[in-house]
């Protein structure tokens, strides 16, 4: 059975609105996260990712009032990521009315988090995001990064992917550090690399800047979803014209 490939909206959140930067850094307003949320919604997106992006470095967990309200205004699977770090932490933000959770430096710090959730809660409900970036401008080779990408681990992206799956993980979601915002395109080279090495879905996230990038992250790239932020928050593109795009590529996507 062939599954229909996935647009995935991000709400990157700090202090309440939507923000989006260049490489992490450079971060500037996008708007209300319930507006956005509800607009995707109404746009036909399959999905939507919650990134809480300062709860981890401010030591302080998910926003919780925020995640609800974003809930509300949702009938589409919900992800949640940020200041993760426990299972309690995971009870809390599923009954905010996640869907799922995405862990990140938490888990890197303690790999056993990831099996622990995905016993407890399925591992449907494990998101495992992960920040890579290329360890050389020649390299073939990527370093997760913790912190929000502010943290070299040095541990090795596709290593540390295998070890996820191992513990549990449900899915991927994939970031290029050195593609994000950029919109020169998604790292294809690291997506082929990790959906050739794992047998879960992965979301490609970082770059993307035109309809001809998602349709090669889900053809070239191997991967399952696409992610993007500023083309969809600043109104450059619409989920229904990707979707109609990858459609009249021959790609198989949800209505």
């Amino acid at each position: 059975m062939t599954l229909a490939k996935r647009i995935v909206p991000c709400l990157d959140v700090k202090g309440g609105r939507v923000v989006k930067g260049v490489n992490f850094q450079g971060l500037r307003d996008a708007g209300d996260p319930v507006e956005l949320a509800a607009r995707y919604r109404d746009e036909g997106a399959d999905e939507l990712v919650f990134l809480d992006i300062t709860a981890t470095i401010s030591k302080r967990k998910t926003l919780g009032a925020m995640v609800r309200n974003v809930a509300r205004a949702l009938d589409i699977p919900f992800t949640v990521g940020g200041g993760i770090a426990s299972e309690a932490d995971v009870q809390t933000v599923l009954r905010n009315g996640a869907d799922k959770v995405s862990v990140n430096t938490a888990a890197l710090a303690r790999p056993r988090l990831i099996r622990e959730i995905s016993d407890s809660y399925g591992s449907q409900c494990v998101v495992v995001a992960i920040d890579a970036k290329r360890r050389g401008k020649d390299s073939e080779t990527f370093e997760v990064y913790s912190h929000s990408g502010r943290r070299g681990t040095g541990r090795d992206a596709l290593g540390w992917a295998k070890e996820a799956q191992e513990l549990g993980a449900g899915e991927l979601l994939v970031t290029s550090i050195d593609r994000d915002g950029t919109r020169l395109g998604y790292d294809l080279d690291l997506l082929g690399r990790m959906t050739s090495s794992v047998n879960l879905p992965v979301i490609a996230s970082g770059g993307c800047g035109s309809l001809e990038h998602f349709f090669e992250a889900l053809t070239a790239g191997g991967c399952d979803a696409a992610l993007a932020a500023s083309l969809f928050h600043y109104g450059e593109l619409s989920v229904r014209d990707v979707k109609a795009y990858l459609a009249s590529r021959g790609v198989l996507v949800r209505p």
